[in-house]
């Protein structure tokens, strides 16, 4: 049996759009799944990029993408009233209900619903309100366990090499985003693609030249 730590933000919508496809790509092999939030923008910030949604040509094309992907792939989604916004109530709401940085798939889906159906406001106080009621965590959402939870994940996640978000970890091998689904599944399944050498060797190719700022 494979373990999988996925490592989201609720903020991404491909983060949502891999929750929901997960256990369909992974119909039939072994494994379990452990989710993780984290900050998307932490990770921004240590790799000095901005986010699709603060450039934006490609934040137009990005909500375009997303509504696409799960149109065509039957996923139910509206985007929230505004986007992007400050993720961390909900990414600590989650953190509450759950223990030792861990949430279940329950808690996840909960969380990702708020924000990616329905179309609303995903920071409105009173659905704040509502979802906490209705999750009711085993511990305070605005605790300092849990705001240090949150930032160990985050960081322990870039330490391990993630840089974005969804990812998908098995084996100290990172599969990033919605469409690396499929490579995921292939690995799990033993594609022979991964004894190949071809993964290493990926990460051997040298820098022709490097961007000056």
């Amino acid at each position: 049996m494979k373990h999988i730590t996925f490592t989201f933000d609720v903020i991404s919508p491909y983060a949502y759009l891999a929750f929901e496809k997960l256990p369909e790509v992974l119909k039939g092999l072994s494994y379990s799944v452990e989710y993780r939030p984290v900050l998307f923008a932490a990770f921004l910030k240590h790799h000095g990029q901005l986010g699709p949604a603060e450039i934006p040509p490609k934040r137009d094309w990005t909500y375009r993408q997303v509504l696409w992907l799960a149109h065509a792939n039957g996923i139910p989604m509206q985007m929230p009233a505004a986007h992007p916004f400050n993720p961390l109530g909900l990414l600590r709401l989650g953190l509450a209900c759950g223990d030792s940085g861990r949430v279940n798939r329950h808690v996840a889906e909960a969380l990702f619903h708020h924000v990616w159906r329905g179309g609303a406001e995903a920071t409105d106080p009173v659905r704040l309100a509502a979802l906490q009621a209705r999750l009711q965590p085993v511990r305070d959402p605005a605790g300092d366990d849990v705001k240090a939870e949150l930032k160990s994940n985050t960081e322990t996640a870039i330490a391990r090499g993630l840089f974005g978000v969804p990812a998908c970890e098995v084996d100290g091998k990172i599969f990033w985003g919605f469409d690396g689904l499929a490579m995921l599944r292939a690995y799990v399944d033993g594609d022979a693609f991964f004894t190949s050498g071809a993964w290493e060797q990926a990460a051997a190719v040298p820098a022709g030249q490097a961007r000056r700022g």
